[in-house]
């Protein structure tokens, strides 16, 4: 270890004014201009450790990690005992997210300096981060016993003992504080900070149970909080919990005055009032004394329709719908769909509307609206046919042929209605023509350009119908056009989710699986930025003393990847790795006999295939070609593109995804995706068996067997379960002999709780269609293990699969699966045909079974 240099004078004064670019968090400020500092003071002190570690940290800054790592080990080398080195080490690793290594140079450069506030500060930020709560609650204490005057410190000790569960400590760290405040320290109303810790406190005792105790509390302080709304949403919770209903009736009362439209008051007001579940009437009565007393809200004339039966509830509906009617409300659907669940209610609904089409009306419940008048008018004919046609597109009330002739007529009416179109393009994708829907769709944000809802809609439409480009040119009206990578840039930036995701499964369809894997990728990044956003969060919601809003963020990010986008996205990767671990050429992309490249390619002799695989790859270097150019005339029109902090960005080496649809790992690859998808979405039927298809690939047995008993406890009749255990148990027979016989007798045992081995498969399978003879998605899956089983059962499968298309309850998407299933099979192109001719005879609109 070489000997700490010691600076002079003026090179200290440098030393320091590059140290206060760190502290004060500006280093990605100084940028070059601190590099030539630190440049100058290792002229002259070419050994000198701590300039050396500034000068890593600023090349960090500027995206040059790998120079900056390098540099930081040679500080370190040469000043072992230098908190400054050690400190900057762990930076590094954060920024590299290698936390558990950022935490040992952090603890590290505390040994070293146990009173730096800011190595304390990193350190405890990156605990939190971590969810290191035992950690976190050491990293507070010493930061309040260093600093016990400063207020932060308190609360965040508080945050930790809370989180930790430790509610008592929590509220006592709180507490203690609060007694340290003197007569000229009493904070006052204006003080937002003291107040929403009084608030957090609050909240601690609660969620310990001490509800009385809270309430009491509560009363004693938030007169003074500037929180009134929370006080009184708080206050009413606490009343109702403790049964003072008589004050928690009045509380929600006070609550529904300052705001009519928020049904969770007047939940909380029907529990406080004691009102009988049941009756309707009498709830129904209730809700009418805030009718009157708030004649143009919504909510309590909505809200009894959840409760009525009968008679009641037709009388009820009737008003409400025919009030709605008439004021042409055109959301009066998304509001009353909930009621579907009900039969009876859905099919008074339908019989009450239908008569206001036919003239049928009764008399309002208010008697202040001319009957004739009212309902003679086009608006209201126009707002009734428009409820009709969003009743028979529901999955509950489905009708397309009613739907499609009553959305007609109202375009008839009012041809430049946005809804009305948007509700036919509805239309047109249940039944199937996907082409049709997305024109149709591009007519309705023809109406309105100026509508970013309606447009996002058209390019979601148009995504489903693999028409990439023209959904990212109609992205393109509403994006910063000029940022590096165009419009697909600017969504990434903007972080746009739900199109990356359309657009990853989109190329998937069309079996892309560069772009696919590309966009997916992306998806993940973004979940994953979105973990690493909350770390700033960490500091600067204590210093703001928002702790209330920093609880929920901390307990939200806890459950980030739960989220379906997440699992959506995640499933659909590891169907892409999984299609490239079976099929290696789809890298270059689909060329296979069948649909997309997923058939079966037996009966292409070698000639052909070699053919195939050239014409592929001329394909994707075409793309490649003028992905090339289209990024040489962009950066020639546009020059240099700065990101927010003023920094070039980085240009996308790999934009087809090339990169990643070639890789020699495919498994090991999906594994990314599955890990966090396992950890958490375990409830997820669809994630376990997608985990156990991954783990028998990869011959990890005994992970498959676990996913497919996870999968068998959530839902033991999943049609899919049936040929992923059928694929367990073929492996079964045939385990290779480097498996130990521990983990076989192991596996045997399991595997007899999944399915009969006593059986033989072919008799195991037979049992299974017998016994769901009557579900369409499990004919198929039978069909599909007996194909596997017996080739020579081709025509017999064939025959079966056709005959599943007149099975009652049998979908367009059933149909759509079937036709994979005989493609796969390699099917001729006859039996085909024949297939596709009878589904078309019940959805001649879907597009999928259109002859090719």
């Amino acid at each position: 270890m070489a000997q700490s240099q010691q600076l002079g004078h003026k090179d200290a004064g440098l030393f320091r004014q590059v140290v206060r670019h760190f502290e004060a968090k500006q280093y990605k400020k100084g940028g070059t201009a601190s590099l030539k500092v630190a440049e100058q003071v290792l002229r002259k002190n070419p050994n000198h450790a701590d300039t050396q570690a500034m000068k890593a940290l600023i090349l960090s800054s500027l995206g040059q990690q790998q120079e900056a790592f390098a540099l930081a080990k040679t500080a370190l080398n040469n000043n072992m005992k230098s908190h400054v080195c050690w400190h900057v080490y762990g930076i590094l690793y954060r920024t590299d997210k290698q936390y558990d290594e950022s935490i040992k140079a952090y603890k590290f450069a505390l040994r070293l300096d146990p009173e730096s506030q800011p190595i304390q500060r990193d350190l405890a930020n990156l605990q939190i981060h971590m969810r290191d709560l035992q950690g976190y609650i050491q990293s507070r204490r010493n930061m309040l016993q260093q600093k016990p005057a400063f207020r932060q410190n308190w609360t965040a000790l508080a945050i930790a003992h809370h989180l930790a569960g430790n509610f008592e400590d929590a509220e006592n760290v709180l507490t203690t504080y609060e007694e340290t405040l003197t007569t000229k320290l009493k904070p006052v109303r204006a003080d937002i900070e003291h107040w929403e810790a009084v608030l957090y406190q609050n909240t601690i005792i609660a969620e310990s149970g001490e509800t009385e105790r809270a309430l009491e509390h509560l009363d004693a302080v938030g007169k003074n909080s500037t929180d009134i709304l929370g006080v009184m949403e708080m206050r009413a919770d606490y009343l109702l919990q403790l049964k003072r209903n008589s004050d928690a009736e009045a509380a929600y009362s006070a609550l529904i005055e300052r705001n009519p439209e928020n049904s969770d008051y007047y939940d909380g007001w029907i529990k406080a009032k004691e009102i009988d579940g049941t009756d309707g009437l009498v709830i129904k009565k209730a809700y009418d004394t805030w009718v009157e007393r708030f004649p143009k809200a919504d909510t309590p004339r909505r809200r009894p329709l959840d409760f009525l039966e009968g008679e009641s509830f037709q009388q009820a509906a009737d008003s409400y719908l025919q009030r709605m009617l008439r004021k042409g409300v055109p959301s009066l659907f998304a509001n009353i769909k909930q009621l579907y669940t009900d039969s009876f209610k859905k099919d008074i609904i339908e019989k009450l509307v239908s008569g206001y089409q036919g003239g049928s009306l009764s008399s309002q419940a208010n008697g202040s609206v001319d009957k004739k008048e009212n309902g003679s008018s086009p608006q209201f004919e126009e707002s009734v046919l428009y409820f009709l046609a969003q009743h028979y597109n529901y999955r509950s009330s489905r009708n397309l042929t009613e739907a499609m002739a009553c959305i007609d007529k109202v375009i008839e009416l009012n041809s430049q209605s946005v809804d009305a179109h948007m509700t036919k393009a509805r239309t047109l994708k249940y039944m199937g023509s996907v082409s049709k829907a997305a024109e149709m769709m591009d007519r309705a944000r023809s109406l309105d350009t100026r509508d970013r809802c309606i447009n996002s809609k058209c390019a979601k439409y148009q995504l489903r119908n693999d028409e990439n480009d023209k959904a990212l040119e109609t992205m393109s009206k509403f994006t910063r056009n000029e940022t590096a990578g165009g419009p697909l840039g600017d969504l990434h930036d903007m972080q746009c989710i739900w199109y990356i995701t359309e657009d990853g499964k989109s190329y998937l369809r069309q079996r892309r699986l560069g772009l696919a894997l590309k966009r997916f990728h992306a998806a993940l990044n973004i979940f994953d930025g979105w973990h690493e956003d909350q770390f700033d969060f960490h500091h600067f919601s204590l210093r703001k003393g928002m702790i209330r809003a920093y609880i929920d963020m901390v307990r939200w990010q806890d459950h980030l990847r739960d989220h379906p986008f997440f699992s959506a996205t995640a499933i659909a990767a590891i169907e892409a790795y999984l299609l490239l671990e079976r099929h290696p050429e789809l890298a270059h992309g689909p060329f296979l006999n069948g649909l997309n490249g997923i058939g079966s390619d037996k009966g292409a002799d070698n000639a052909e295939r070699k053919k195939a695989l050239k014409k592929a790859k001329k394909e994707q270097q075409k793309l490649e070609k003028a992905e090339a150019e289209k990024k040489e005339a962009m950066k020639t029109s546009k020059g240099n593109t700065k990101n927010q902090d003023g920094d070039l960005k980085k240009e996308d080496a790999d934009p087809l995804g090339k990169t990643l649809a070639e890789t020699k790992e495919p498994l090991q690859e999906a594994m990314r995706f599955l890990g966090p998808l396992l950890e958490f979405n375990p409830d997820n039927v669809d994630v376990q068996l997608v985990g156990a298809e991954v783990y028998l690939r990869r011959r990890k047995y005994l992970l498959a067997l676990k996913c497919l008993n996870a999968a068998r406890s959530l839902d033991a009749s999943h049609p899919e379960l049936h040929w992923h255990i059928f694929r367990f148990r073929t492996t079964l027979d045939s385990l290779p002999d480097t498996v130990p016989s521990i983990v076989k007798d192991t596996i045997s045992e399991d595997a007899a709780s999944l399915c009969s081995l006593r059986q033989s498969g072919s008799e195991w399978n037979d049992v299974f269609l017998r016994e769901n003879a009557s579900s369409t998605s499990h004919i198929h899956a039978g069909l599909r293990v007996r194909q596997a089983l017996d080739s020579g059962s081709a025509n017999e499968n064939e025959r079966d699969l056709k005959a599943a298309l007149s099975m009652k309850g049998t979908t367009m998407n059933h149909a759509i699966a079937g036709l994979d299933l005989l493609q796969n099979w390699s099917s001729d192109e006859s039996t085909q045909e024949e297939y596709r001719r009878t589904a078309r005879d019940i959805w001649p609109e879907a597009t999928a079974l259109q002859s090719r």
